[in-house]
């Protein structure tokens, strides 16, 4: 039986705007439902109910992406929530690689599925004490393992920063799989916020005060530093 997946949006083409592809011109498939319930989430419109998914089969998922995408797209990123949520997503990777397109998907490592083997760029983003929520560590580290382990293929670790313990929390990561590349970026705390010029500004300021307790760290010299881009770029606003 054909598994279908609960899909929030399909949008773009548009631009990521976090992690290790930050700027890579993309389409997103937005899946519904996750296992975490962060304190900060900018996505919760896809567990809390306000937003209702639509259940798809794999072939209608890539059709749509198709439709939407046209010939203006190579590269395609899986988002949510927590994509891992889905073992039927596998039959969507595979579909997009045979018609050689990138993929990209970020989870926090939570919940593993073979399909994460076959994405091009797997982002795993352990969430900081600021989200409320409780790493498990062997998880992580069977999570890391596997993935690093994969040729050809790029893996990284991503830390949302919103304050001090954050930053002590990302050292951990850090330290803990110096191996991988990591980066950090800036959290959004103004989610309903609606004047762009403010919130930019905002942004900016915190990501100043980030961007200064790096550049003084002795454990995180090899991290990268981002902004969210989008965020600068649209605000708040959905499906950007």
């Amino acid at each position: 039986m054909t598994k279908k997946i609960p899909i929030l949006e399909i949008f773009g083409p548009t631009i990521q705007g976090e992690g290790m592809v930050i700027g890579q011109k993309t389409m997103f498939i937005r899946t519904g439902g996750c296992d975490y319930r962060c304190e900060w989430c900018d996505s919760s419109f896809t567990w809390d109910g306000t937003q209702k998914a639509e259940l798809l089969t794999a072939e209608e998922i890539v059709e749509k992406v198709r439709q939407t995408g046209g010939n203006k797209f190579n590269h395609v990123t899986i988002s949510g929530g927590n994509p891992a949520l889905h073992q039927g997503l596998g039959d969507v990777v595979s579909a997009l690689n045979k018609e050689g397109l990138q993929t990209a998907v970020e989870t926090q490592g939570s919940i593993w599925q073979d399909w994460l083997l076959e994405i091009d760029d797997v982002t795993i983003s352990p969430k900081p004490p600021s989200s409320k929520m409780e790493t498990n560590w062997e998880q992580l580290d069977e999570y890391v393992s596997r993935l690093a382990k994969r040729k050809e293929k790029r893996v990284s670790l991503k830390v949302v920063i919103f304050d001090n313990d954050d930053l002590e929390y990302a050292e951990r990561i850090h330290g803990r799989y110096p191996h991988v590349p990591m980066f950090l970026q800036t959290g959004n705390p103004h989610l309903t916020a609606d004047d762009s010029s403010w919130l930019l500004s905002e942004l900016l300021t915190k990501y100043e005060w980030l961007v200064n307790q790096i550049v003084s760290s002795d454990r995180l010299n090899e991290v990268k530093v981002l902004p969210q881009l989008h965020t600068l770029l649209w605000g708040n606003k959905q499906g950007v």
